[in-house]
């Protein structure tokens, strides 16, 4: 009877793990690049034992995608390499509401105002120059002032640039589109040198071939750890001026996914030892306080404009208008 008693008790164990469900591997659509964050996905798949698939491409590209799949998307969580892409989906309700543990760990100006989405790092919009060329009563105190005589045929700009088309996002909102078309005009006309991205601008300032262009901040940061003699030099107009707008990478939950792994990987993001990995070896800025003295984080935030970052997401008027004024 004894035997029988424990057949019968190994056959029931037996069938109740088979009615547990398998964890199933969690599957990102990431907007940042492989080259950036795949050493940080390794790491989270060392670490937790969960296996990750990733859909890499454009942020805008997937945020379409994920519109187009709806509730049928395999992706459980959407990684984006700006806010505007995660505010298009949650202005549709794809995005679903993160814990507290979650939404707590950033400042709120670093999630959205329902919790959707949370920031994972953020980088900032600068002026870079050749500080042999130009000296501190040159510098322009506001973007506007790029139209300005003195700067003929000195500026490096990027108009088919991801984060440059953002930027441009973000004078209309705050400006207006007809503002907007009228800077990216004078500016054109004033001799402004097209360059493929901002790596390309800051070789081209290097180059003597411009004095001064609009970048992302960790871009430099990056060429002076390769070489710390590189010939060039990064600052920011007055505080408040849409020249210095800070965008953020960020990351939200699709409202299909019942995956747990998915808060486990965002939370691992915004742990202290991830976000002191991307500020090495990213150059961008934590959005958790990482204890470090010497990033300028709260220096950056006090000189960019007050932005609603999720409204960033009408990028088809960005194309249009850049479009009209030949710049695309």
């Amino acid at each position: 009877m004894k035997n029988l008693f424990l057949i019968v008790l190994a056959v029931f164990v037996v069938a109740l793990s088979a009615c547990q469900p398998a964890q199933r591997d969690l599957v990102v659509y990431s907007g940042r690049s492989k080259s950036l964050v795949d050493p940080v996905i390794e790491k989270f798949k060392a670490e937790t034992g969960i296996n990750v698939e990733v859909k890499f491409g454009g942020s805008t590209q997937l945020a379409v995608t994920l519109i187009e799949e709806g509730d049928k998307t395999p992706a459980d969580l959407f990684w984006a390499q700006d806010a505007g892409a995660l505010g298009a989906l949650n202005k549709v309700g794809l995005l679903q509401s993160l814990s507290n543990d979650i939404t707590e760990l950033v400042p709120a100006e670093f999630s959205n105002a329902n919790g959707t989405w949370v920031a994972t790092t953020g980088r900032a919009r600068v002026l870079a120059y050749s500080p042999e060329r130009l000296n501190a009563v040159d510098m322009p105190s506001s973007v506007f002032d790029l139209t300005n005589e003195k700067y003929r045929n000195r500026i490096a700009w990027a108009p088919t640039n991801a984060s440059f088309q953002s930027f441009v996002s973000a004078m209309i909102l705050e400006f207006g589109a007809d503002a907007t078309r009228d800077w990216l005009v004078g500016v054109r006309d004033n001799g402004a040198k097209n360059y493929a991205n901002n790596n390309a601008i800051l070789q081209g300032i290097a180059a003597g071939e411009a004095d001064l262009g609009i970048t992302n901040h960790y871009y430099l940061l990056r060429a002076k750890a390769e070489n710390p003699a590189f010939p060039v030099e990064q600052t920011v107009f007055a505080p408040g001026d849409i020249g210095n707008m800070v965008n953020v990478a960020g990351i939200g939950k699709l409202a299909s996914s019942k995956n747990p792994a998915a808060e486990k990987f965002i939370q691992f993001l915004l742990s202290q030892e991830t976000q002191i990995w991307f500020t090495e070896n990213v150059f961008e800025y934590p959005v958790i306080d990482i204890g470090a003295e010497n990033l300028e984080t709260d220096e950056i935030m006090q000189t960019a404009p007050t932005l609603d970052l999720e409204a960033l997401d009408d990028l088809e008027l960005t194309l249009q208008l850049l479009r009209e004024v030949g710049l695309l």
